[in-house]
């Protein structure tokens, strides 16, 4: 009889344990490392507003903002001052993994300074020029880039090592031109840019697809490729990828979150579990795509696996086009 009770008090002891070490966020947040209106604030929206309405968290999700070196600020804090908090979740992008491989968050913070938990969504470069320029197909524009690489000016939003200047650089590198070759004008944003096309001071506008559907439609611009790794659906399933017409152009814009490096496995698998039931959710899909991205679905080990091989892929290309050691 001793020996039962043990038990149950035993089963019953273990059941309360787990019962006490199983998550539930208490005060969910999405830091937006960069000001209101731009690209992390969209990112962090996405997440408050998609897991609402798709039934995800009982808990309204706040939104805060920490600007400062494309995520650069916001990674540093997490890991010095909150490594294990669950309830933080912080929104990045292709540029912060980008200025990640190429050691502008701090010498001492790499891509194994996070737990890499979910994703929003993607965008992807695209190739454009004016509506009269004479080059109808990536290949034609190639051709006359080779006679001359110095003779076009590329422009977009973004410094050198900017991944606007690395889609450029990407573009250089599959027709066999050196990147370091190219002239490249840098602007404020995208908006800048694509009014530089226009008034005629750039030739070759590397933009995103999601900017640009205006343009597009204005008819003021025409693409001559987009930087996916396969041909997009709706609006943009029209026109042809660089890699199908023989240029090794990839470049992919992913939008996600991270949680601090320290996070418990309950935390960080309890977050995996709600992007995965999100994934699900047509209500969340809505949120991403009326935001012009495409969905992208990964989570927990997948995509920490991903990260990691991205930014090894982009610590080569830095280092190839001279920006690293």
């Amino acid at each position: 009889m001793k020996s039962n009770i043990a038990s149950l008090l035993l089963v019953g002891g273990l059941t309360a344990a787990l019962n006490v070490s199983a998550f539930e966020p208490s005060k969910p947040s999405c830091i937006a490392p960069a000001k209101p209106g731009g690209g992390f604030d969209l990112t962090c929206r996405i997440l408050s507003t998609g897991f609402a309405n798709a039934g995800i968290t009982d808990i309204p999700m706040a939104v805060t903002f920490m600007p400062g070196g494309v995520g650069a600020v916001a990674y540093n804090y997490i890991n010095s001052t909150t490594p294990d908090d669950p309830n933080k979740l912080v929104a990045f992008s292709s540029g912060s993994l980008l200025n990640l491989a190429q050691g502008k968050f701090g010498k001492n913070l790499d891509e194994n300074d996070a737990r890499w938990v979910g994703t929003a969504g993607v965008d992807y470069g695209a190739i454009m020029v004016r509506a009269d320029a004479p080059w109808n197909t990536l290949g034609e524009l190639v051709d006359d880039i080779k006679k001359d690489p110095s003779a076009f000016v590329l422009g977009a939003g973004g410094g050198v090592g900017s991944q606007d200047w690395m889609k450029a650089a990407i573009l250089m590198k599959s027709t066999g031109v050196d990147p370091k070759k190219m002239r490249y004008v840098a602007y404020e944003g995208g908006g800048e840019a694509s009014a530089a096309l226009l008034g005629g001071h750039i030739k070759v506008y590397p933009g995103d697809v999601g900017e640009i559907k205006g343009l597009v439609e204005s008819g003021k611009v025409k693409i001559l490729a987009i930087m996916s790794p396969e041909r997009l659906k709706g609006d943009f399933a029209n026109y042809p990828t660089a890699i199908e017409q023989g240029y090794d152009a990839e470049w992919t814009i992913l939008r996600g979150y991270y949680l601090g490096p320290k996070v418990s496995d309950e935390a960080y698998n309890y977050w995996t579990a709600q992007f995965q039931k999100a994934y699900k959710s047509p209500a969340f899909e809505k949120v991403i795509v009326d935001q012009n991205l495409v969905p992208f679905n990964m989570s927990g080990d997948a995509l920490d696996s991903y990260i990691k091989e991205r930014v090894a892929f982009m610590r080569g290309l830095a280092k190839e086009a001279g920006l690293t050691n």
